[in-house]
């Protein structure tokens, strides 16, 4: 698995695409938040990172996908994947070597934005001082949801040869299941009472939840339940394809 995990690593920045990918997203973050008036924290006019907080899923709902497109997508294309399936590593090592090294990058995207938590408490109020509760608990539903995404992601690769079509598998799976069930629960059909369980189905319910600053078991179990779904998923993709070539452990 380790050396999966540093095959993936260094594939991811031995192209141009990894780094435009994550410069993109940077980029994008500090346009949002300091350039465009809508979401500028400077018009916000409050020592917060809500703002920030507010857009990263949707920058992350691009990022992620930009990142596992190639997975197994890359794999297929190349025919590599019946070479990994005569090594002594089963299809799970793979796909968590896989996974691991996409949770590497998503904490490598990520790392950058704390700067933005140092440069609001520095231009706060010298007798206020920023909610640091909600910020790491919402930077924590943040790695969950990014952790998340990187599972349906996986899984997406791991259904097309064409890395193209899986980034925009990928992109609707994920938009569906982050927001996709809150915004079919605030049809009228469903306003009575049932609403309220159809949005705990999707992402964006608990990820709310976490940002408030209070890490709730059940929303951490709702994120893991859905990554070891979505891996169990690629196994049995990626089982089917090869026609079980390799150890399944």
């Amino acid at each position: 698995m380790r050396s999966i995990f540093i095959k993936e690593i260094n594939s991811f920045f031995s192209s141009i695409v990894g780094y435009v990918a994550l410069l993109v997203f940077l980029v994008a973050c500090s346009l949002f938040l300091w350039i465009i008036p809508q979401y500028s924290i400077l018009e916000y006019g409050y020592a917060s990172m809500e703002r920030f907080f507010s857009i990263a899923p949707w920058l992350l709902l691009l990022l992620v996908p930009a990142v596992t497109m190639r997975s197994f997508a890359d794999e297929f294309r190349t025919g590599t994947i019946e070479w990994l399936s005569t090594k002594p590593v089963t299809d799970v090592e793979i796909i968590l070597g896989k996974y691991f090294a996409t949770l590497a990058l998503i904490v490598f995207a990520l790392l950058p934005t704390l700067i933005y938590v140092y440069t609001i408490q520095n231009l706060s109020y010298i007798d206020i001082s920023i909610d640091t509760g909600a910020i790491i608990g919402s930077y924590v539903g943040l790695f969950f949801l990014a952790a998340t995404f990187g599972a349906v992601g996986i899984f997406c690769s791991s259904l097309t040869g064409n890395q193209v079509v899986g980034f925009l598998i990928s992109l609707l799976a994920c938009y569906v299941l982050y927001t996709g069930f809150e915004q079919l629960s605030k049809l009228p059909k469903f306003s009575e009472g049932i609403d309220y369980y159809l949005s705990m189905v999707g992402m964006e319910f608990h990820y709310n939840s976490i940002s408030r600053g209070l890490i709730d078991t059940r929303d951490v179990v709702y994120f893991l339940s859905v990554i070891t779904f979505f891996i169990s998923l690629t196994r049995f993709s990626l089982s089917s394809r090869t026609g079980g070539a390799g150890g399944i452990g």
